[in-house]
């Protein structure tokens, strides 16, 4: 008993199920069974209530979406009204008697006269059928429409929000269902409005059937003659047809205005009256036209006189409104009572151009890639593209083999762009650029000058390799020849990772790294309030960008914490405590750079260079360093480093450079603006038992 709770307002909604089941049967049993005629004056009055209470409803939903069971109303209503033409007709046709409501509606309502009965009842019933159905039906096709041609572009903007951090998942999610739930009710409706339509005609069908079959009954079964039997009977079917009619009426202009309510931001009666008070001109010129009609000969003047008078005084409060509305926005941008005159004039005209409505503007997303229209079908999920999810794997990978969090990625649309060109922006800086051409594949060979492949010459954008756009027919040919071929998407998706690899420090911000942090507090809480203790989180974001820079993975966050907190003690120098950690990380960075065999191929700074590099030091790493050699100096080692990289890249080898402890991060600042794919470690950096393989010196 102590799982079970009561949901909120289960003295209503509790039994819904079971009352919604009971209505049901109960429109099959009416169709069937005959209804006594005290009950069904109780269902006819039920029926007009809950028209007139739809009715209402309807004005107070701000979206179609609040009353989303509009169209299973409808159908309810419907058949439930049908039921009760049948309970109707029966009572007449074997009684004469339907009940004290139809008996008021074809007596009170009409006067007892079945012709002005008949008049009112047709015209009703062309109302709804030719003015409010039709209309309903049409404004519901076309929504459907609509509504389903703009899912593509609505999912593709939820999106993009996504991946540019705007908004979370779960809002995600809402909005996609949202989308989805908008256009299953907008077919939904247009299916309903045939409905609506459909009753309309049904009851004029039946009018028409009971009024024959009443003449038929009264004269050859009762013996009355033709009068009476026509006054008797056509009045019963005349209030029978209005009783069913007028809630059918509500109905249908519930249902008009549920698919015609497309931006409104309050209740029906809000919107319209704020449409139609939101100029006072129209007001007054209105005013004006009916006190002119007032005194035109012949017109009656009172009627006119008292409308025109009416209306310009709600045209006067419209404009005070008005002016009340401008004064209190002057007051709060500063505009009234800060200069006087001309002054505050100048500050209400300035107000537009004020830090505070520029602000938006100073924001830069972390990474971001701007795409030429013919690409926009990549990213759009609606057009079969699934660049988002790439994406979105690209981030998890990224996670999982560095340990970066890198933030979402927006992608947007620039007409400045070629339509086939990309461009890749970290911090709004252009880090990368590309073309694709959409239907093609890229082509890449080993050879790097074999141009046996029939296609469009282009480099490839990641690494600058030579490659050839080819056509789909020509893809297994070129992988038959030995070819690298990927799509689209993949060169994109490719080109993404590897600035995510080389810019992965600049994405590093000091709120990431507080999450860092945070993350590693919740389960090594001694580890995370050591660290903050001993070195400020500029220092340890330093030092997490200093290994991001070279490609060592950070997921181990605890190791890299105990160090930096063991060595910061009595050293505070960023590139000091860098070095202490990748030596900590041995294993890591051994494992991410030896071959499938397990071998460490690798040069080797020559013992010469390292003493020459090391006298030439000034300073240390942990109090600050400056390098005394000289700029031809610096080139030859650049170029000898650089042979070496290239002979092991041809050999099909992880380019890497092994130096002294002494050395290795003044020799990695020479070579990382030349050589970014060089990799330099030094001998504390490779862990205990690893195979490691010279392949010659660097002198």
């Amino acid at each position: 008993m102590a799982d079970t709770v009561a949901p909120s307002g289960s003295g209503v909604t509790k039994y819904a199920d079971v009352g919604l089941a009971v209505l049901l049967v109960m429109v099959v049993v009416m169709m069937i069974i005959p209804i006594p005629t005290a009950f069904l004056d109780i269902l006819l009055a039920t029926n007009i209530t809950f028209g007139v209470v739809i009715l209402l409803t309807t004005f107070y939903v701000k979206s179609a979406l609040e009353i989303s069971a509009f169209p299973s109303i409808i159908l309810i209503a419907t058949l439930f009204r049908l039921s009760l033409n049948i309970s109707t007709t029966r009572q007449i046709l074997l009684n004469a008697n339907a009940g004290a409501v139809v008996r008021a509606f074809g007596t009170f309502v009409v006067g007892g006269n079945y012709v002005v009965g008949a008049v009112v009842f047709l015209i009703l019933v062309v109302i709804q059928f030719m003015v409010i159905t039709k209309g309903s039906e049409r404004v519901a096709e076309v929504a459907a429409r609509f509504t389903l041609d703009a899912m593509p572009g609505k999912q593709m903007a939820i999106d993009a929000d996504l991946n540019a951090g705007m908004i979370e998942e779960p809002e995600a999610r809402k909005r996609r269902l949202d989308i989805q739930r908008e256009a299953d009710f907008y077919g939904a409706m247009d299916g309903a409005s045939k409905f609506v339509k459909g009753d309309a005609i049904a009851g004029l069908i039946i009018t028409i059937i009971n009024i024959i079959g009443g003449l038929a009954i009264g004269m050859l079964q009762r013996g009355m003659e033709v009068g009476v039997a026509l006054q008797t009977y056509s009045l019963l079917t005349v209030g029978d047809g209005l009783v069913s009619q007028v809630p059918a009426l509500l109905f249908s202009t519930a249902t008009g205005i549920i698919v015609t309510r497309s931006a409104g931001e309050g209740n029906l009666g809000l919107d319209i009256l704020g449409s139609l008070t939101s100029n006072h001109r129209p007001l007054y010129i209105g005013s004006g036209l009916l006190i002119a009609l007032a005194v035109v000969p012949g017109l009656p003047t009172i009627p006119f006189a008292s409308l025109g008078i009416l209306m310009a005084f709600l045209a006067r409060a419209v404009s005070r409104e008005a002016e009340i509305k401008i004064t209190d926005a002057d007051k709060k941008q500063g505009g009234a009572g800060a200069g006087g005159g001309a002054g505050s004039a100048a500050d209400a005209h300035a107000a537009p151009g004020s830090p505070e409505n520029v602000l938006p503007l100073l924001t830069v997303d972390p990474m971001e890639v701007e795409i030429g229209y013919a690409l926009i079908s990549m990213v759009d999920p609606g057009q079969g593209g699934d660049m988002l999810d790439r994406i979105g794997t690209i981030r998890r990978q990224m996670a999982m083999d560095l340990g970066l969090i890198v933030p979402p990625i927006r992608i947007r649309d620039n007409i400045q762009l070629k339509p086939t060109e990309y461009v890749i922006r970290v911090k709004g800086a252009e880090v990368g650029r590309g073309e694709l051409l959409p239907d093609h594949y890229l082509s890449m060979s080993v050879d790097q000058n074999d141009d046996t492949l029939v296609g469009i010459p282009t480099t490839e954008p990641s690494f600058g390799l030579p490659a050839v756009w080819i056509s789909p027919e020509v893809r297994d040919q070129a992988e038959a020849m030995g070819y690298t071929v990927v799509d689209c998407p993949s060169v994109l998706a490719t080109h993404l990772s590897e600035v995510i690899k080389h810019y992965g420090s600049d994405l590093l911000t000091r709120q990431e790294v507080q999450k860092l942090v945070d993350l590693v507090k919740e389960n090594n809480p001694a580890v995370a309030e050591e660290l903050t203790s001993i070195l400020g989180l500029g220092d340890v974001q330093k030092v997490l960008q200093n290994l991001a820079k070279e490609q060592v993975p950070i997921r181990d966050l605890v190791t890299i914490f105990e160090t930096l907190s063991d060595f910061g003690r009595f050293a505070k120098g960023v590139d000091f405590l860098t070095e202490r950690v990748r030596e900590a990380l041995s294993r890591v960075i051994t494992l991410r750079l030896q071959d499938a065999e397990g071998v460490l191929s690798v040069f080797a700074l020559s013992p010469r260079l390292e003493e020459r590099i090391k006298s030439s030091l000034q300073g240390d790493l942990n109090a600050g360093w400056q390098l005394g050699l000289s700029p031809t100096d610096i080139q030859q080692i650049i170029k000898s480093a650089a042979a070496a990289a290239e002979q092991m890249a041809m050999a099909g080898l992880t380019p890497i450079l092994l130096a002294h402890p002494d050395v290795r991060f003044v020799v990695r600042k020479i070579l990382e603006g030349s050589l970014p794919q060089l990799f330099v470690i030094s001998y504390n950096e490779i862990a205990q038992g690893a195979q490691l393989k010279s392949l010659g010196t660097v002198e």
